[in-house]
């Protein structure tokens, strides 16, 4: 590992000095064998050349500010995707990068249409290109295909490995079974599954987890913060605007209702520790030490105060007030979200 000492696998620790030269600040990181250590809060770039997010020329130099930031605060993971603004995200980023690129974890995703071996290599080739690397530190299989089996889609991996344009190889939104069966396939780890998990989304909780710590594996969670619904922003009579959220069922009048006891609880951990509930349902999932948090950002204050959330610890009463008042939340969800949703919007 680049000369540093060994600590046991997932074990949650600062960045040590020889890793934060320059303007790192240190953060708390996970070290899992990597070349480089993989921070516990990490930024996701899906909102970087987004129209759905309100992408904008602004923005875009909104977002050299926000990465410059992030790198300042010792973040080292930076994810992103070919489908994002169809390659923006990827050129965005990447420009914003510059020569730090070098020194973080640069972390992409293939969109696994046909994702026979001869088109992962070639996507991969683009996603590089865009981004300006000669090696993405983790690529990521987007989503399982549910017809194309992993077998195929590895031995191009594999192989973007042999060749050193691929580091370490992950997958997005597998089940564990399929998480396994890939890394199978692979013939090497498979070192992370980046799922959808939050304080209202806490199904990796029963089985993703606890394999991660087990094996020596990443859990990246992406929409930690459930969209901003964890934010304590928004009710029932304040809901958010946008296209994302408006087409989410938790942001229903009637699911923010049900959500108020857990805000609530949110606001007196929060108020304990003098910092928001965004931070404190943050903290809550990086108390896992072998989960890693991607949350986006529209600002360089929304950065910082994301980074920071790597730095608080719960107690124990506090971890499992949190963790009834989430079990407790009971939203509309499904078939039967459906109607509701349609006549939310035809209001609007």
């Amino acid at each position: 590992m680049d000369g540093e000492t060994e600590v046991p696998a997932g074990t949650p620790e600062r960045a040590c000095p020889a890793v934060t030269t320059g303007s790192f600040e240190a953060m708390r990181v996970v070290r899992l064998g990597t070349p480089k250590p993989i921070s516990k809060i990490g930024l996701g770039t899906w909102q970087f050349g987004s129209k759905e997010w309100g992408y904008g020329s602004d923005y875009e130099r909104r977002a050299v500010d926000i990465v410059r930031r992030a790198i300042d605060l010792g973040v080292t993971l930076f994810d992103t995707a070919e489908v994002y603004g169809f390659g923006r995200s990827e050129r965005i980023l990447g420009a914003a990068l510059g020569d730090d690129r070098a020194r973080v974890v640069v972390a992409t995703k293939i969109l696994p249409v046909l994702p026979v071996a001869p088109v992962v290599h070639q996507r991969a080739v683009a996603s590089a290109a865009r981004l300006g690397v000669t090696s993405i530190d983790l690529y990521q299989v987007h989503q399982p295909n549910p017809v194309v089996a992993d077998t195929t889609t590895m031995r191009g991996m594999r192989a973007l490995q042999d060749v050193g344009l691929v580091g370490e190889v992950g997958v997005s939104n597998y089940s564990l079974r399929r998480w396994q069966s890939a890394e199978a396939a692979l013939g090497r780890r498979v070192l992370s599954n980046q799922v959808r998990y939050s304080m209202i989304d806490r199904g990796p909780e029963e089985d993703l987890i606890p394999y991660a710590e087990r094996a020596g594996r990443i859990v990246i969670a992406y929409s930690p913060l459930a969209q901003g619904f964890l934010s304590g922003r928004y009710d029932a009579k304040h809901p958010p605007s946008g296209a994302v959220r408006r087409a989410n069922p938790y942001f229903l009048p009637e699911n923010l209702d049900r959500g108020a006891a857990l805000i609530a609880t949110l606001r007196e951990v929060a108020a304990a520790h003098d910092v928001t509930p965004s931070q404190i349902a943050l903290a809550y999932l990086l108390r896992h030490p072998n989960v890693v948090a991607i949350p986006g950002a529209s600002g360089v204050e929304q950065v910082e105060r994301n980074a920071a959330a790597a730095e608080i610890d719960l107690t124990d009463g506090e971890y499992a007030a949190l963790a009834t008042a989430a079990s407790q939340f009971r939203p509309v969800t499904g078939l039967a979200a459906v109607p509701k949703l349609v006549r939310a919007r035809t209001r609007r």
